[in-house]
């Protein structure tokens, strides 16, 4: 008999001590009215008009934690020359979903913590895809295009509509976002997820993006924060092939 060994699931350190298992990784895209503005997009003027929301997915090995030295090493893609930052608040689930869909006024028990992390994208190969009108899956589901800090658990965070988004590169501000500005909230994409897919414990949801996109250079240096909760710095190494 063959047995293919399977790597374990990836780990997210939990403030406080423990660990959080990956069991897969959704994206929204397209959550603040500022950001779909500078993608081309047009912005519900009203609740009436949000319709469904974007939703993509990463692998669970897209992950990228902190190491010894409490930074994050993301290595320069393969395939790009256009890589772009996209700070987000990133919800994790602590329990499975019930069968069915999720009432609003339920999803909040699934909660487990709070993070903040990087939804990084091949931004070129995302566009020529979406000019094609093909699917824009290498633009975003690649290794190491999740950089996440660790989780908080919910417990330990009150007022979550009061805290802002930030990203800093190179010491320069380049994205700033109130949460509060969320097209959907956290309850309400919890569920439309739920009408799409089982959700699990141990799933992700990397909530979008404010404005203020742009690229990353090897070398650079981040620093992203969900402010009063959770920090992520990092830096962008060479690719992996030139080391």
């Amino acid at each position: 008999m063959r047995i293919v060994a399977v790597a374990a699931k990836p780990q997210v350190p939990i403030h406080g001590g423990g660990t959080f298992d990956v069991h897969r990784i959704y994206c929204v895209g397209r959550n603040f009215a500022d950001h779909a503005k500078e993608m081309g997009a047009t912005a519900p003027a009203s609740p009436a008009e949000r319709g469904r929301p974007v939703f993509f997915l990463k692998p669970n090995d897209a992950i990228v934690t902190a190491n010894d030295g409490g930074e994050v090493v993301v290595p320069y893609p393969p395939g790009t020359r256009d890589l772009h930052h996209e700070v987000e608040l990133v919800v994790a689930l602590g329990q499975d979903a019930p069968v069915g869909v999720l009432e609003r006024g339920g999803a909040q028990a699934l909660v487990f913590g709070y993070a903040v992390g990087l939804d990084l994208t091949r931004r070129d190969l995302q566009a020529e895809a979406k000019a094609k009108g093909l699917p824009w899956d290498i633009g975003k589901a690649f290794d190491a295009s999740a950089p996440i800090s660790g989780i908080v658990p919910a417990e330990a965070v009150d007022a979550l509509t009061d805290r802002t988004l930030t990203l800093d590169v190179n010491g320069a501000r380049r994205q700033h976002g109130a949460l509060s500005d969320l097209i959907w909230n956290v309850d309400d994409i919890l569920h439309e997820l739920s009408q799409l897919y089982r959700l699990r414990a141990g799933d992700l949801v990397f909530m979008g993006t404010p404005a203020g996109v742009g690229p990353l250079q090897v070398g650079d240096r981040f620093r992203a924060s969900l402010d009063g909760v959770a920090e992520l710095e990092g830096t962008i190494a060479p690719p992996l092939a030139s080391r």
